[in-house]
């Protein structure tokens, strides 16, 4: 395989960023790219300027993960691109595994199990996962979100395809962008290795703003909620 992946790693005031980019650069597939979206960030930049000759760093004026992500989707130059957070990292064979497994199957888009790490990298929870089968992934989404954005590799082919993120969800705009890839018919590949560290600390967004956390996905549960049952049937999972 020698099609480029790239790997965009939104970036906010994060003192993570040096292991998520150690991560990106360490991978074993090597035809990558890294692009780092600084949204605006008023510490920590100094923590890229050793990496500024192996990335592609891109500045902006804060607007958000959605943003970010979109800014980086758009400049992509791969055929397909993984996300990561600043906070989080890639394994070794993240990339090389997930695009194998693409490529095999198909796949337009996938995702994986991965690990929890606390605020020293050290593994809390191993081999999670939201949904324990490609059925359980469509029940899921009707109450949840079983997909960790940090997992997910997709051609970026359906980025262009599916639209941008919505830069008005300010938590969620990754769940809502899963429900318009599911509702057109594109559906996820599964890998049950855990191939990212998914970092619990005290001051994650997710923990710091649950209620308006929660705010969103339910807005968004109901936004979805006569679509995904009807895709559902359609398929013939049937709800429990």
């Amino acid at each position: 395989m020698t099609v480029k992946v790239t790997i965009v790693i939104p970036f906010y005031n994060d003192p993570y960023i040096v292991h998520a980019l150690e991560s990106a650069l360490s991978q074993t597939y090597g035809n990558i790219e890294i692009i780092v979206v600084d949204d605006g960030s008023s510490k920590y930049q100094e923590l890229l300027w050793p990496y500024m000759n192996k990335i592609r760093y891109i500045l902006k004026e804060h607007g958000g993960t959605g943003s970010a992500l979109n800014q980086g989707f758009r400049e992509a130059e791969g055929e397909y691109i993984a996300w990561l957070s600043s906070d989080d990292f890639f394994y070794r064979h993240k990339v090389e595994l997930q695009l194998k497994a693409m490529f095999t199957s198909g796949a337009w888009i996938s995702h994986t199990a991965f690990n929890y790490i606390d605020k020293f990298g050290r593994v809390t929870d191993y081999l999670v996962s939201h949904a324990q089968s490609d059925t359980d992934l469509y029940q899921v989404f009707l109450r949840g979100n079983p997909v960790n954005g940090c997992t997910v590799m997709m051609r970026k082919a359906l980025y262009n395809k599916v639209g941008p993120f919505d830069e008005t969800l300010i938590f969620t705009q990754d769940l809502d962008f899963w429900y318009r890839v599911l509702l057109l018919g594109i559906p996820f590949l599964s890998l049950k290795q855990p191939l990212t560290a998914y970092r619990r600390h005290e001051k994650m967004g997710t923990l710091l703003h649950q209620d308006d956390v929660m705010k969103e996905a339910l807005y968004l549960y109901s936004k979805y909620e006569q679509q995904m049952t009807a895709l559902i049937y359609r398929n013939g999972i049937g709800t429990e």
